[in-house]
Order: C-alpha cells, then sequence, then structure tokens
C-alpha cells in the first residue's frame, strides 16, 4: 500500500499551516483566551477563504471533494498551532456525516463554505464540542442520525481542561421530523464518524507533540545555564530526541490509518485507534517533556507549551478513550490474519 503524499498534497497543507501559525501567535491566544470569545472572526474568514470548511465536501456542494488523506495533514497543521476554532471536526466531520446522512442542501451550501458550522454529538463523546456556535447539531438517539438547529436545543457549558474547546451537554427531544437516518443505516454512519474523529484527533497529536518539541528545542538553545545554552548538554538532548523519535514512529501509522479509511479498508477501524494511541501517546510525552525542558517556568500558563498540554490531554479522551482504541486492536490482533504479508496491505471484507 502505497501512503506517501502528493506534492499538491504537501503544497497545501503547508500553505495552510504558515497561515494558521501567523495567525495563531501566542499573543492572538492570549488575547482570544482573556476575551472569552468563542471564534477569532478574522481567522475564521482566512480559513474560509482558502476553502477549508469544504476540503471533503462534494464539488456539487462547492467543497473542493477530497479525500481523508489530503485533509488529515492539514488536520496535523490544526494541531501544530492549537488552533481554537473548529475546523477539524466541522470539516474532517460534520460534513461527511451531513453528507453520507443526506442532510439539508441549503445548509450544506452554507456550512461547505464555512458560512455556517456544524457540531456533532457521537455516543462516544458524552459533549458536544463548539455547540454554542453551530448553527445546528448532529444527535444520535438509538443509533439514528438526528439533525437539529442549535436553537431548538438547551445547551449547558461544561468544563474543559482546554481553555479553547467548548462543551456543552445538549438537552434536546428527538422526532420524526429530525431524523436524517435510521437506525439501519445511522450505525454504520456513526461507526465511520467515530474513525473520521479519532483519525483527525490522532493527526492533531502529531501536530501537538511537533510543536512541543520545537518550542522546547528553541528555549534549550537560549536559556544558559553555567555559561552556556542547556541545549547543549547530552540530557536535554537525550530528552528531546526521544520524542522526536516517538514522533517520528506514529507518523507513518497515523499517515497509513488515514489511507486505509480513505479507501473504505476492512481494517480502517483497528489501525484507526491504533493511530490514534500513537499519536496520543507522542503528544502526552512531547508536552510533558516541553514542560521540563522550560524547567520551573514550565508549569506557568505565562508559557505557551501549556496550550498543546492541554490540548493533548483532551484530546486523548475524545473520539475513543485509549481503552476503547486498545480494545479495537485486541480484536483485531486476535480474530484478524496477521504476519508480514499483512502489514500494509488494502484488505477487503473477505480478506
Amino acid at each position: 500500500m502505497d501512503f506517501t503524499f502528493s506534492d499538491e498534497q504537501r503544497m497545501m497543507a503547508e500553505v495552510a499551516r504558515d497561515m494558521l501559525v501567523t495567525e495563531c501567535s501566542s499573543a492572538a491566544m492570549r488575547h482570544q483566551m482573556k476575551s472569552g470569545v468563542a471564534r477569532d472572526d478574522v481567522r475564521w474568514a482566512k480559513i474560509c477563504g482558502m476553502g477549508l470548511p469544504g476540503v471533503l465536501a462534494l464539488e456539487a456542494s462547492g467543497g473542493l471533494g477530497l479525500a481523508e488523506t489530503d485533509f488529515v495533514l492539514i488536520a496535523e497543521a490544526c494541531g501544530y498551532t492549537a488552533l481554537p476554532e473548529p475546523l477539524v471536526e466541522h470539516a474532517g466531520v460534520a460534513l461527511p456525516l451531513l453528507v453520507e446522512a443526506g442532510g439539508e442542501t441549503s445548509l450544506l451550501g452554507r456550512t461547505t463554505s464555512g458560512e455556517a458550522t456544524i457540531a456533532v454529538g457521537h455516543p462516544a463523546n458524552p459533549f458536544v464540542s463548539e455547540a454554542d456556535t453551530a448553527e445546528a447539531l448532529l444527535l444520535a438517539h438509538r443509533g439514528e442520525v438526528h439533525l437539529v438547529e442549535t436553537r431548538n436545543v438547551g445547551l449547558v457549558r461544561q468544563e474543559s481542561i482546554d481553555p479553547f474547546r467548548r462543551l456543552f451537554r445538549v438537552e434536546w427531544a428527538p422526532t420524526s421530523t429530525t431524523r436524517i437516518a435510521p437506525a439501519a443505516e445511522g450505525d454504520v454512519l456513526w461507526t465511520r464518524t467515530l474513525d473520521r474523529g479519532a483519525l483527525f484527533a490522532a493527526a492533531q497529536c502529531l501536530g501537538l507533540a511537533q510543536r512541543a518539541v520545537d518550542l522546547a528545542t528553541d528555549y534549550a538553545k537560549e536559556r544558559q545555564q553555567f555559561g552556556k545554552p542547556i541545549g547543549s548538554t547530552q540530557a536535554i538532548k537525550h530528552l528531546l530526541s526521544t520524542v522526536q523519535v516517538k514522533i517520528e514512529f506514529a507518523k507513518p501509522v497515523v499517515h497509513a490509518a488515514a489511507a486505509e479509511l480513505s479507501a473504505r479498508s476492512a481494517y480502517a477501524s483497528p489501525r484507526i485507534s491504533q493511530a490514534k494511541l500513537a499519536a496520543s501517546e507522542a503528544a502526552d510525552l512531547a508536552a510533558r517533556t516541553a514542560v521540563q525542558v522550560h524547567g520551573a517556568m514550565g508549569y506557568s500558563w505565562e508559557v505557551d507549551v501549556h496550550f498543546f498540554l492541554k490540548r493533548s490531554l483532551a484530546l486523548t479522551h475524545t473520539w475513543g478513550t485509549p481503552a476503547f482504541h486498545r480494545a479495537r486492536v485486541a480484536q483485531r490482533i486476535f480474530e484478524g490474519p496477521l504476519g508480514p504479508d499483512h502489514t500494509f496491505i488494502r484488505e477487503s471484507a473477505n480478506a
């Protein structure tokens, strides 16, 4: 299986990352956190101007018509900047679910352009992220998929370890008029939605991990101790190199999982679970190591690495807990074919 990226895919991700790095500066993030606003309108307008909300939407509805392998690098870029806006869950999770469930055409057009956003209430997540800024919610009821306007539900704010993740408990009453997919179809759609959510959470964790290492490396080059940079010591070098190795080992796992999902492989789900585990562990180690490299001041909110530490902790337990994903990997190991000839092949339902 070939899961290398094309020049076009890499170029699109690099342009998106450069824009996000500029727009998600430390000053901008701290101003947004202090003001308590849910979204930076200028930043979101630039995101929409690049067409990012519609990456996975069909061209007929104004989207780019691309696949998960195209979006996974953009999700990494969002993680690298700890983007507060819900681009990943809107473009990578909610829009594909709306399309597959046969959602309203007029809403699809506005959400593809980014004029409006949709939030997803998946059974795997106890709370709905960014529900207050969404025009509509996709909610589950006994396996069914319901599309509900946000103004018709009750939202109760929940505290999050990540100050940029706005979580809500949704109080609503399902009706036949809000159902857009029955349980027979909904079970498949919710499973696929979970896979997308876990995959793109893993991709964000890769970006978070790399940014934490970069911040720690920059600090280690500048911080002087006994007349020389602390980064010149073997102890700091070994800490950071260990994290970088863990990131590099997690990358192909995440990228291969994206290719499996795009191809609708029979074993895409456990591969995505493996990716989620590998990437979240890399992000956790990277953030904690970055705090350690910063020393005592690393425990203060004045250090930007906390943006990435908090986000990695939040993503580790969203779209399936580590225990859930370990169970899916274990099921694949004990019930599916193993061996070198099955490592990177694209497996069908009859494999």
